[in-house]
């Protein structure tokens, strides 16, 4: 063995004494620090006897269970108009002031107007409505002018035979159809999801997306397109409802001789009050643009006579007032008179007055149940849908 590995060897083992002696060092400092923490004679007051600990004084809090039996709010439908006013809860009853007071008590404050939706509101609500439209709002980079955006909005008006409308969110803060001169913060689109005919279908809306996201570049706004899933079960609803309430109602006159003339005819129909169409339809006028029923003579217009006339209705777009079944038996009876006819069924049975009346009731019952749904016949929303 070495110098070297002598010297490194007794190194070694000084370096081994060192470690060993500075770790007891550290050992018996710990024990004693420990010694002089729990030699106190400080009191545990959990173990003290008779003696509660001290807790700080705390007020209970209350918990309140959630509760059902709370009237639920009223809940609001879409509008696209003015917010309603507030609804003014437990108002206080005005007494009306008496000789014999002295001081008479300050009348209640008035509970605050509705405010007024406009005439542009009202006809927005009825070109994109929440209940039979898909609703698509578009939201602009910057507010646009009508004369800007109305040449594009144009190329997107139909899809399929659905009809697309626009509007827009004015500057004054009313929604409104976007007109020349207007100035839009926001636009809002709409695509009726059914007609008399058919549901919006999954290829009319993939067409719409399509043509709408190019319309919206062009204008410098982003679309919301709804789920195609959810949309399209939307329409499938929307059109049973108009399939089951597609009601045509007719009463026939059949002649009690020979066969009419049909110059004979254009007489007797023009005194008893019937437009011609430039179709060749008869139609009873409602004296505001539109028409109560019709009339067909059941033949071509190369026919010189005819034997049977019938009395049409689309029950579901004239509205209950005008009593538009009423108007048309009238009309028949007063036609009977005038021809020598009889009012007959579709199978040439005659209808007496108690046949009639009682096709009346259901008329009516139709009536409730269109209301009901909120589509009332001869309503705005009710010719779209029945148009």
């Amino acid at each position: 063995m070495t110098d070297l590995q002598i010297t490194l060897f007794g190194a070694g083992g000084v370096f081994i004494v060192g470690v060993f002696s500075y770790n007891k060092w550290q050992e018996y400092k710990a024990k004693k620090s420990v010694e002089r923490a729990f030699s106190t004679d400080h009191d545990d007051v959990l173990m003290r006897e008779g003696e509660a600990p001290a807790v700080e004084s705390q007020e209970p809090v209350l918990r309140q269970e959630p509760r059902f039996d709370a009237a639920p709010a009223a809940k609001a439908e879409p509008s696209f108009g003015a917010p309603p006013a507030a609804v003014v809860a437990d108002a206080p009853v005005h007494a009306e002031p008496s000789l014999a007071d002295a001081d008479p008590a300050p009348a209640a404050p008035a509970a605050p107007a509705q405010p007024e939706v406009s005439a542009a509101s009202e006809q927005a609500t009825s070109l994109v409505d929440p209940l039979i439209d898909c609703l698509l709002p578009l939201s602009l980079e910057a507010p646009v002018r009508g004369d800007k955006i109305l040449p594009v909005l144009q190329t997107l008006r139909l899809v399929g035979n659905k009809p697309v409308h626009f509007i827009g969110l004015h500057v004054n803060g009313d929604w409104e159809p976007i007109t020349h001169g207007g100035v839009y913060t926001k636009m809002q689109g709409g695509v009726q999801l059914a007609s008399r005919s058919t549901a919006l279908n999954e290829l009319e809306y993939s067409e719409l997306v399509t043509r709408l996201r190019g319309v919206a570049d062009e204008i410098g706004a982003e679309p919301e397109v709804p789920d195609m899933m959810e949309v399209m079960a939307e329409a499938r609803n929307l059109h049973r409802f108009v399939a089951g309430h597609d009601a045509q109602l007719g009463v026939n006159l059949h002649t009690n001789g020979a066969p009419w003339a049909i110059s004979t005819l254009l007489f007797a129909l023009e005194k008893q009050g019937f437009d011609v169409r430039p179709d060749g339809r008869f139609v009873m006028p409602d004296g505001e643009g539109s028409h109560l029923f019709s009339l067909s003579t059941n033949v071509t217009l190369a026919e010189e006579t005819t034997p049977r006339l019938t009395l049409l209705l689309d029950v579901p777009c004239v509205a209950p007032a005008r009593d538009g079944f009423g108007a048309m038996v009238a009309c028949a009876k007063a036609l009977v008179g005038r021809l020598d006819a009889t009012i007959v069924d579709d199978y040439n049975q005659a209808l007496s007055d108690a046949a009639l009346a009682e096709i009346a009731g259901q008329v009516q019952e139709f009536y409730q149940e269109m209301d009901a749904a909120d589509i009332p016949a001869g309503s705005t929303r009710a010719l779209r849908l029945f148009s």
